[in-house]
């Protein structure tokens, strides 16, 4: 018999609310007609999955052919939900959005105008792909008004590296009741801007302002992420001239016009990382089609050094456990080339399986563990140290509100019925859920759809037995 556990996490009632309104939403958009998920663990996870265009390159790619005079062509677009609310938005502005055949997305921002502060308020709440139209408006409309914004409840998140980024172009960047009113009445100027930590959002938000700025930006520690990469090589197609230096500086010379791109997106190593993870904890075997080695390498270091295996082939990644005991790691997020946040939480998972006390640092977000708390009543044995923890052996340095996981295993999982957090926390209840023996629930199953495309299907195929409800 499941035990019953819902997941506070600290968030009040009107919290909790807002995250059932905001998974309804994110299903209905894609069609997931389910709230919950029933799942019967314990049978390893065999078989293939596909994956397409990383959720955090596609979404930022659309946003991109605003800046240009003709239609882009965006190749390998995921059915997620998050792609939804983009098209959504951008048809408020009037770009005209198609779909030709599945996974091709045709942009034409011709008609771009001045929406209706209705329009995008309905939809911000869902997202904090918002703060990356300031840019392109800017130079489409002169001005740009950002709502609250939304997103995974994983930590503050601040858009100050943004807002400062903006000024330093010359917006003037004024706050009312509605949200955040950003104008440019001269137009945007080069700047020379250091971030004070490699924020992807920050430096995805100058490349889209800078590349039509007047006269050259220097970004000085900005991240170089592989979807940080894939937008500067379409920036570059558009006509963008972009160069960079090997200390994370990116120079940014401003062009008067830019046309459209024909692109496919760079795969979505989130999900291949995922995929990998419920493969291990499960005793499972999946071939994760799509999935590339150069962007994942420091992923499969730590997958090779839990015990996984792995065999790198021309059109994906063959992912399984092998038998025989998993072994404790000490893992630390950070930034590329460092270990992705959004990978730790999949792999807690299959580190209660490991024979030893494996530590988990969190060095991105502060909130980013607390999902922890339902593996627990689970059945696993995780300390989380909110302050962090210090070793001897720590190569990133200690950072402001981080945490630290302290996994002891092996323990076996039992079912429980649980409510997704967020949109890793939830695949990772999966993946428990999965692995864990009886009848569990996962409900809240919306927030999921918003990075992993057609999950339910893929469970399908890797012989996950299930029931939607």
């Amino acid at each position: 018999m499941a035990e019953t556990l819902v997941v506070d996490d600290g968030v009040n009632d009107r919290a909790e609310a807002g995250l059932a309104k905001d998974a309804a939403k994110a299903a209905e958009r894609v069609g997931l007609k389910a709230d919950s998920i029933v799942i019967r663990g314990g049978k390893p996870l065999v078989g293939r999955v596909d994956v397409r265009g990383a959720k955090n390159l596609a979404t930022k790619a659309m946003v991109a052919a605003l800046l240009g005079k003709t239609p882009s062509i965006l190749q390998d677009v995921p059915q997620i939900s998050e792609i939804s609310i983009v098209t959504k938005m951008l048809e408020a502005y009037g770009v005209a959005v198609t779909s030709p055949e599945d996974g091709v997305l045709v942009l034409d921002p011709k008609n771009v105008e001045r929406a209706h502060f209705a329009q995008i308020d309905a939809l911000a709440g869902s997202s904090r792909i918002p703060i990356l139209f300031c840019g392109p408006l800017l130079h489409a409309l002169g001005e740009a008004l950002i709502p609250d914004l939304g997103g995974c409840r994983i930590g503050d998140r601040p858009i100050d590296f943004h807002l400062d980024a903006l000024r330093a172009f010359g917006a003037i960047v004024d706050k009312s009741y509605e949200g955040i009113r950003i104008t440019a009445p001269n137009g945007l100027t080069g700047a020379n801007i250091e971030l004070p930590y490699p924020s992807v959002g920050a430096t995805e938000q100058v490349l889209l302002a800078a590349v039509r700025a007047k006269g050259v930006t220097e970004l000085k520690n900005a991240a170089i992420e592989p979807e940080i990469m894939d937008l500067i090589a379409i920036l570059q197609k558009m006509g963008a001239i972009i160069w960079m230096e090997p200390n994370r500086t990116i120079f940014i010379e401003g062009v008067e016009t830019l046309h459209g791109y024909s692109h496919r997106a760079i795969f979505d190593r989130n999900e291949a990382a995922s995929w990998a993870s419920a493969a291990l904890a499960t005793h499972g075997d999946i071939f994760v089609a799509g999935a590339k080695q150069q962007e994942l390498m420091t992923f499969l270091n730590v997958f090779r050094k839990v015990g996984g295996a792995f065999d790198v082939r021309e059109d994906g990644i063959r992912f399984w456990h092998p038998g025989g005991p998993l072994k404790p790691v000490q893992v630390e997020t950070d930034v590329h080339p460092g270990f992705m946040t959004d990978w730790q939480q999949p792999l807690i998972v299959a580190l209660t399986q490991a024979e030893g006390i494996s530590v988990v640092h969190e060095t991105v977000y502060e909130n980013r563990l607390g999902f922890t708390e339902a593996l627990v009543e689970m059945g696993a044995d995780i300390v989380v140290h909110t302050d962090g923890l210090e070793s001897v052996t720590r190569r990133v340095p200690r950072r402001k509100l981080e945490q630290a996981a302290v996994i002891t295993g092996p323990t076996k999982l039992h079912a429980a019925d649980v409510r997704v957090p967020d949109l890793r926390g939830g695949f990772s209840y999966l993946i428990a859920a999965l692995a864990a023996e009886g009848t569990s629930t996962v409900s809240n199953l919306g927030l999921i759809s918003r990075g992993y495309e057609h999950f339910v299907d893929k469970l399908t195929a890797l012989g996950a037995d299930f029931d939607l409800v």
